[in-house]
């Protein structure tokens, strides 16, 4: 993996002075009051002064488009996301989820051997709730802002489109993994506890298709030489049909109750994460997208500990059992695979070498006089300038423009950042 040489380490400071302080929640609260404000309220002022001297504006708004269609994408996979978390969920009923034990996982086996050889005080690191999911989100935002200080290679808006991008594929592609094959929680306890309102009794399908075969070996093996539902389903509860108009056809996926409303969109909003083991996990995968957008972007050693973090939080995630082994696993070389194929929407790399030859054409009498001079702050300014032309090509439109377009796109992103801190504080 390639690990791009830096300018500063300005970003990587203020990534950490993030995790660091908001760690504080917990062995400080006091002094995490204090300092999340401040610390918060000096990096956006400070972006906010950068806003006139940035100058790819022109490259920025040539990525409004796939910006906001990536945006788009990544909502309409959330959305249907959250369809199949409640499906998953609703269709076996609550009493399947209460009988059924978790999987055999070494993974947590291995956790829970190392707890009785390692030290106390590298077990409470390990255990240590340090960086969540919000951590990741805001880190991402960070280094996108960051392009206003020239770390990382504008249009700020491209990355954002690749990493959206790329994670409404991961999200539509984990969606259609968990519903393929319905799998018991690694946390018996958690449908009681989250969905106590969803019917007991399984839906009508899992009645034929499932139940009568699903621990008589014998059943089992009937309905595998006969290719065919043969049993008898037995007599169930009447399901509940709300009129949801245009969206009745949601009804057999979502089962909903009397006590849930008459929205589906309120219904889906409880869906949460699910209490199924859903495959891959959702929450790694978003960590390492933050984590390979970091190295290709910024790199140093700043992503070195950043994916620390990300192997620290992996464990954590099979310790607490909120995913098996496997969930992690697969979600580390899914996002890492994913965020190689998307390199087309946003890439580190400059333009074309076809096009910086011919740039480098242009100026090569000013750029042969100035080596001769040896005036090397002259070379640099002619190789900048080739560089910034290179991603920048010709302007188009007045001034006015392109300040009202700058003004919208800092008032735009930094509510982004107030909503994605305050809407995903929890996790």
């Amino acid at each position: 993996m390639r690990w791009p040489v830096v300018k500063t380490g300005g970003l990587g400071l203020a990534a950490m002075a993030y995790v660091v302080i908001d760690y504080l929640r917990i062995i400080s609260p006091t002094w995490h009051e204090r300092l999340q404000p401040l610390l918060w309220s000096f990096l956006a002022l400070v972006a906010v002064t950068r806003v006139p001297f940035y100058r790819h504006w022109s490259v920025e708004f040539r990525a409004v488009i796939p910006f906001l269609a990536s945006m788009m994408l990544m909502l309409s996979a959330l959305l249907f996301e959250a369809l199949n978390v409640r499906f998953v969920t609703a269709v076996l009923g609550l009493d399947w989820h209460n009988a059924r034990p978790p999987l055999p996982d070494s993974g947590q086996w291995l956790l829970l051997a190392l707890n009785e050889k390692l030290p106390e005080a590298v077990v409470e690191i390990l255990r240590a709730h340090i960086i969540g999911l919000h951590h990741y989100l805001m880190l991402f935002i960070m280094l996108a802002f960051s392009v206003l200080f020239d770390s990382v290679k504008a249009p700020a808006l491209g990355l954002g489109a690749r990493y959206m991008f790329t994670m409404a594929v991961g999200r539509l592609l984990r969606a259609v993994t968990f519903a393929s094959t319905i799998l018991p929680s690694a946390r018996p306890w958690c449908a009681s506890s989250h969905y106590s309102i969803i019917p007991r009794h399984p839906h009508r399908w899992a009645q034929k298709y499932y139940a009568p075969y699903a621990s008589d070996t014998d059943a089992i093996r009937q309905v595998i030489q006969r290719d065919m539902a043969y049993a008898d389903c037995g007599n169930y509860s009447v399901e509940y049909h709300p009129d949801w108009g245009s969206m009745s056809f949601l009804i057999d996926f979502l089962r909903p109750t009397t006590s849930e409303g008459s929205s589906w969109y309120s219904l889906l909003k409880k869906a949460g994460g699910g209490c199924n083991d859903l495959v891959y996990s959702g929450h790694m995968l978003v960590a390492v997208l933050t984590a390979m957008a970091w190295t290709e972007a910024y790199g140093g050693y700043s992503s070195a500990l950043l994916w620390l973090l990300v192997i620290h939080s992996v464990q954590r995630e099979i310790r607490e059992r909120h995913h098996y082994s496997v969930d992690c696993v697969v979600a580390i070389y899914v996002g890492i695979l994913l965020w190689k194929m998307t390199g087309f929407i946003w890439s580190v790399k400059g333009g074309t070498r076809d096009g910086r030859l011919a740039k480098l054409g242009k100026i090569q009498g000013r750029l042969v006089q100035a080596a001769k001079d040896c005036d090397m702050d002259e070379v640099r300014e002619l190789l900048k300038d080739v560089e910034l032309r290179n991603e920048e090509g010709p302007r188009k439109g007045g001034s006015k423009v392109m300040w009202l377009f700058a003004s919208g796109t800092m008032f735009f992103s930094l509510t982004i950042v107030i909503l994605a801190f305050a809407l995903t504080s929890d996790g």
